[in-house]
């Protein structure tokens, strides 16, 4: 709210973290820390699979682009935060926050069509191997990443144009850090219902579809895996889809308890707003260390790259 009690119909106001303002300070620091580590960690994973002939495979090309919207969404909202943090500077335009709302979920939705992809390419590597190459074709990843994308915009436009039609004739004050959708549809003085079945209905359609492709894919990896003939062998195919689980649960896991959260259990607003925080913050920021750790080629790239030698 404008002091004065009167307010600029096309300007909002984001909270930051309420009941925690005298201690912003503090909470900046490791927040800015985990964003530091989120680009310098994506960019270097990056270059990496850039720059090395033996990452150019599908696995890696699916990675790449992983990183890369971990680097929008953590740069979508950290930079936002922080400025709240750091300058108190609340003040966002009703536009601006439509944009900041569209690349944060639209992004958030091709993450989770990413994740399905590496399941797929982890389920032809391990139970059609000999057919590797040839199903999964420069071509093919095009179309999986253009897929992505599409399914993004065709969900999110809809949304978007729902919450602009909307008027806000009360508070302008959004209870977060950053433009979310439901956090700004709750400020509405208008009929929400069908924004809130709609938000809902894309959030159950969007992760429960994904879900079940992913369990699928691995349900038939387990599968092949325990049919193999020894440990050994069983032990090196399944060490090969350890990272991708590990991104998976990062992202699913919050992702599911911040919905369930948020609509359904009473929890004071600062506990929630941290949660969706680190949320944007935790897997951008692990997944180029897990699977940095757990892949060998990427693993010694970095290696020669901060020792400042070439190939």
């Amino acid at each position: 709210m404008v002091p004065g009690g009167s307010f600029d119909p096309s300007v909002f106001f984001l909270s930051g973290i309420p009941g925690l303002e005298a201690m912003h300070l503090w909470i900046s620091i490791p927040f800015a820390s985990m964003f530091t580590v989120a680009l310098l960690g994506n960019c270097t994973l990056l270059y990496v699979i850039k720059t090395e002939p033996s990452l150019h495979k599908p696995m890696f090309y699916f990675l790449a682009m992983l990183a890369f919207i971990n680097l929008v969404l953590s740069a979508t909202t950290m930079p936002k935060s922080l400025s709240i943090f750091w300058f108190n500077s609340r003040e966002i335009n009703f536009t601006a926050c439509l944009v900041q709302m569209f690349f944060l979920h639209s992004f958030s939705i091709m993450e989770s069509a990413v994740l399905v992809a590496m399941a797929f390419d982890r389920y032809v590597a391990i139970c059609n191997p000999l057919r590797y190459t040839t199903i999964l074709t420069n071509s093919v990843i095009a179309k999986i990443g253009l897929a992505a994308l599409a399914r993004s915009l065709l969900v999110m436009v809809p949304l978007l144009f729902l919450l602009s039609r909307l008027s806000f004739c009360r508070s302008h004050l959004i209870s977060h850090c950053y433009c979310e959708h439901m956090a700004v549809v709750k400020l509405a003085c208008g009929n929400t219902k069908f924004n809130n079945i709609f938000g809902i209905f894309v959030t159950l359609f969007i992760v429960g579809i994904d879900l079940m492709f992913i369990t699928l894919s691995y349900v038939k990896i387990l599968r092949t895996v325990l049919s193999l003939a020894s440990k050994e062998q069983q032990l090196k195919a399944f060490g090969t889809c350890v990272s991708h689980l590990c991104a998976i649960l990062m992202v699913y896991i919050p992702v599911v308890l911040t919905s369930i959260i948020h609509r359904f259990v009473q929890v004071a607003p600062h506990i929630h707003i941290l949660m969706a925080n680190f949320y944007f913050l935790l897997p951008p920021m692990m997944n180029p260390i897990v699977y940095g750790v757990k892949t060998k080629q990427i693993r010694d790239r970095v290696r020669l790259l901060f020792q400042g030698k070439q190939f």
